[in-house]
């Protein structure tokens, strides 16, 4: 998922399933049925609370004091569809998951009124080597369901469990924590499906008419938790979560829109992080329409090198014979898809915009491209499958068409963040400059911009604020290739986090995030710096 990608129909994949009222991913992709491959991340993401948003589980005893609160901690339930279905993955060298529930403020500045009910999850600490504390993770999105999405990453982090217990979270809106609901399943079907991209009065009328729908059914059904899903209340989540974790400084590990996250709470809490890595950077110097421009050209810049790495296959590109066509051949069936739908997954037809989403999410990581091939190939020849199935893991829709409520989630967190309301003139002004970025996905992401039309909360404001000053070293990594989260951002966080602070690496590849990519130098610099606490020197860059 990392930026977080725009709430409507987003491009994004999890975790690794916010790419920002842009392209944002989940940090990475959870994939589906067909589409085997190992969990990626980005999928996931009822509220099941008795009241109103009063916690119905009692697994804590607060005392009345969310502070004083002791975690039960139980062997875990199957992830509810909220957070995206699914058993969790077996832990690596044995050790049982286990889930707790911790209770927060619904509103911040009422400390002592209402809460609600966190969904949390952990691998204790398998040794060997003395236990440091607990490592929270944030996997994106926003709305990426942190109980459903540690367990598939299990393996990646087993070195970083020798001295940490694995800890995440659903955040506040998503999944077990107070979800956001908006449309039922059979809506959301149309929803996505919906001409993303409209030609005409007609369309941009309808477009706006849809968003207006989609955004009065948040407010509908979950009015009372809307106004308190900022990213600074999720930090301030997580500092309770270090207290009652037994924590005195937090331990943390972010990716895609889980950096904008971690540089958030580095500027409330300088004093109390410990050690944190940003991987996969959100660039919190930008207002959305800049940071939506820029998911823009990463998407187009990620697809030019798929284009280049199949026209330079030994046995050739079953998509196109250069760079120039296989590019040119996707133009040319979105502009059919436009004007005529394939059969998708029945009774489905693959639309522009469901093509556009599934091919966002098989750039999301070097491993999908495979499939992006296949989708091409498919799609050619009339048949849409593939690529509606890219889409729909991208929205986090499974294979019996019921959703996890990341989509509602992700545009409840963005818009209550973003500040800035886009009108339909705004966005034709902005169009050629998207157009120019990238002529795929440049006009998709334009009219993104519109997703928070009149949405019942005011956004917070133009872009996060992350200085920390006083904090200690904090590793932000940045990755050359990545289409969600371009790599300037990871410089820019670095920078706006403040002299001292963000200590930045490079990674030279390709796909959202470096950490999980395998490469050893990224992971040996990640692991000694989590481990022993040495950062690698400034500027290191791994390839």
């Amino acid at each position: 998922m990392p930026i977080r990608p725009r709430p409507r129909p987003s491009l994004r994949p999890y975790a690794h399933l916010r790419p920002r009222p842009r392209l944002r991913s989940h940090p990475r992709l959870r994939p589906r049925s067909r589409l085997q491959s190992r969990a990626a991340a980005l999928a996931a993401t009822t509220l099941l609370l008795c009241g109103p948003l009063a916690g119905c589980s009692d697994d804590s005893d607060s005392g009345g004091d969310p502070m004083e609160q002791k975690l039960s901690w139980t062997d875990c339930p199957a992830p509810n569809q909220a957070e995206g279905g699914g058993s969790p993955s077996p832990l690596p060298h044995g050790g049982t998951w286990q889930c707790a529930t911790l209770k927060a403020p619904l509103d911040w500045n009422k400390p002592k009124g209402d809460t609600i009910d966190l969904a949390l999850i952990r691998a204790k600490a398998r040794g060997p080597g003395p236990r440091i504390g607990s490592l929270v993770f944030n996997f994106g999105g926003p709305g990426a369901s942190g109980v459903a999405t540690l367990p598939s990453f299990a393996r990646d982090y087993d070195k970083l469990r020798t001295r940490y217990d694995l800890v995440s979270f659903d955040p506040r809106g998503v999944g077990r924590s107070a979800p956001v609901e908006c449309e039922s399943d059979a809506r959301l079907d149309a929803y996505l499906q919906q001409d993303a991209t409209p030609d005409d009065a007609a369309e941009r009328s309808r477009l706006l008419k849809n968003t207006r729908t989609f955004n009065a059914a948040c407010e509908k059904h979950s009015q009372k938790i809307l106004p308190h899903v900022r990213t600074t209340d999720a930090a301030r989540d997580m500092d309770l979560m270090r207290h009652v974790l037994g924590d005195d400084k937090l331990y943390y590990f972010g990716i895609s829109y889980g950096t904008e996250l971690g540089g958030v709470y580095a500027h409330l809490f300088p004093k109390r992080v410990g050690r944190a890595v940003l991987d996969a950077v959100v660039d919190p110097t930008q207002a959305p329409e800049q940071a939506s421009l820029a998911q823009a050209k990463g998407f187009q810049h990620a697809l030019d090198n798929f284009a280049r790495s199949c026209t330079s296959q030994a046995g050739g590109c079953p998509v196109g014979d250069t760079v120039q066509e296989v590019e040119g051949r996707i133009a040319t069936l979105l502009k059919n898809l436009d004007a005529r739908p394939i059969p998708g997954v029945f009774p489905r037809r693959l639309t522009q915009t469901a093509a556009t989403s599934g091919i966002a999410q098989a750039l999301y990581s070097k491993d999908f491209w495979q499939y992006l091939t296949t989708g091409l190939q498919q799609a050619y020849n009339g048949d849409g499958e593939v690529l509606q199935l890219l889409a729909d893991s991208m929205n986090g829709r499974d294979q019996n068409g019921e959703y996890s409520n990341i989509i509602a989630a992700n545009t409840a967190i963005t818009c209550a963040d973003d500040r800035p309301r886009y009108d339909v003139g705004q966005v034709r002004a902005k169009l050629p400059a998207f157009q120019a970025a990238s002529p795929l996905f440049g006009p998709y992401l334009a009219w993104s911009l519109l997703a928070c039309t009149d949405w019942p909360v005011p956004g917070a404001a133009d872009h996060p604020d992350v200085s920390a000053p006083g904090a200690p070293p904090v590793l932000v990594i940045g990755n050359t290739g990545d289409p969600a989260t371009p790599y300037e951002g990871a410089r820019r966080m670095a920078a706006a986090l403040g002299r001292g602070v963000g200590v930045e690496l490079t990674y030279k590849g390709q796909g959202h995030g470096a950490y999980n990519s395998g490469n050893p130098c990224v992971q040996n610099a990640v692991d000694r710096y989590l481990l022993q606490g040495r950062t690698p020197p400034a500027k290191t860059v791994c390839s």
